[in-house]
């Protein structure tokens, strides 16, 4: 039957998620790293996603397409909600990263930092490799970029390095990448205020506050670059 339903464009698509949350029917899911419509019988073309995209990637098109099954979208409901999981089609197929966790949303921010207990993360995911380009959470942000080791050799980090910030993790020797076209790109696109990179005194973490440089001068932009450098014992040794 022909009627009205979702089309994405995968090329504007930043993966930021937003449009997954809208979607109630669970028809939306990220595929290595973009948003798509997994089934057309989960779509009901009303559109409920669209006003989420920040990047204008979500249209409604008319064409030929399986009609609507509200049955079988509560059928799937019903037996993912008794497994205590998010609602996804059977028809789902891997993501980018193989997890569906890696799907960008906001938190909501600890109303007191005083303990170290507290969460200071304020969006997901923080991993560098897989946080969108474009989100939401980067408007007018204080960006910190941490190594991964950072968290575990410091009990305060959320304290003192977390609050009232962005946080990007990765680890340039293990991860394998130069993060700086990437970091570079996520300047580049939205409008952040200062960026602090948060690395440890081994050499191999050097990497990151190189790549983080790397990007600001590539971005054209007057950022803020800070960074600290963090002993094994979790003490700051010095800040550049």
């Amino acid at each position: 039957m022909r009627r009205k339903i979702v089309q994405i464009d995968r090329d504007k698509c930043n993966g930021c998620g937003l449009c997954i949350d809208a979607c109630h029917e669970g028809a939306l899911q990220l595929v290595d790293g973009k948003a798509q419509l997994v089934s057309d019988v989960y779509c009901d073309g009303l559109g409920a996603c669209l006003p989420k995209c920040p990047v204008d990637a979500i249209a409604i098109v008319e064409r030929d397409a399986a009609a609507f099954d509200e049955a079988v979208v509560q059928t799937a409901q019903h037996q993912h909600s008794s497994r205590n999981v998010p609602v996804q089609p059977a028809t789902l197929t891997k993501l980018a990263c193989g997890c569906p966790g890696s799907m960008a949303r906001s938190l909501a921010p600890a109303t007191t930092c005083a303990a170290p207990a507290v969460s200071q993360l304020r969006q997901w995911p923080c991993q560098i490799k897989l946080v969108p380009v474009q989100a939401p959470y980067f408007k007018d942000a204080d960006l910190l970029i941490a190594a991964d080791c950072t968290a575990f050799a410091s009990a305060t980090v959320h304290r003192d390095f977390m609050a009232g910030k962005i946080t990007l993790i990765g680890c340039p020797k293990l991860d394998g990448v130069d993060y700086a076209e990437k970091l570079g790109a996520i300047l580049q696109t939205n409008d952040i205020r200062s960026l602090t990179v948060l690395r440890m005194e081994v050499p191999c973490c050097g990497g990151l506050a190189d790549a983080a440089r790397r990007a600001v001068a590539a971005s054209g932009k007057s950022i803020l670059c800070r960074v600290a450098i963090l002993g094994t014992d979790g003490q700051v040794r010095k800040e550049e």
